[in-house]
């Protein structure tokens, strides 16, 4: 059957939250604006880099609803003053959004010569183990 989904499977119960996670996921690939880079700094250590020339820090805002980190870059309206022959450095408003795992906690972020470095922590699952106990029906 196509399209359909892995997480209809009756095995998988109360996984609906990842369909939608992968739905946002692929909603956002197509976009390329500003380019960035994510790099694996360590076995529990991730970064997202994003190239945000032009952009100063408030400019920029980093937010985390459930599972989707969302980097904002907006320019307030200013009149141009410079005459540009050639403009190449673009500095258009941008929203990115990146889906994280439920144990990726973001632990800094800074920006230095034009880069946006938000840092991440894979932290460790606590394994639970729940013993149920069984009532009889009497």
């Amino acid at each position: 059957m196509a399209g359909m989904s892995p997480f209809n499977n009756p095995l998988f119960l109360g996984f609906e939250h990842f369909e939608n996670m992968l739905e946002r996921a692929g909603k956002n690939s197509g976009d390329s604006y500003p380019p960035y880079n994510i790099e694996q700094l360590d076995e529990n250590h991730l970064r997202i880099t994003i190239a945000v020339a032009g952009f100063t820090e408030k400019d920029l805002s980093i937010t985390q609803e459930d599972n989707q980190l969302i980097i904002c870059g907006l320019k307030p309206d200013q009149p141009e003053e410079r005459i540009y022959l050639h403009k190449g450095i673009a500095t258009r408003q941008f929203k990115k959004s990146f889906v994280i795992a439920e144990n990726i906690k973001v632990i800094s972020a800074n920006t230095e010569n034009g880069l946006l470095n938000i840092d991440l922590e894979r932290l460790e699952p606590e394994v639970k183990v729940k013993h149920i106990k069984i009532n009889s029906g009497n």
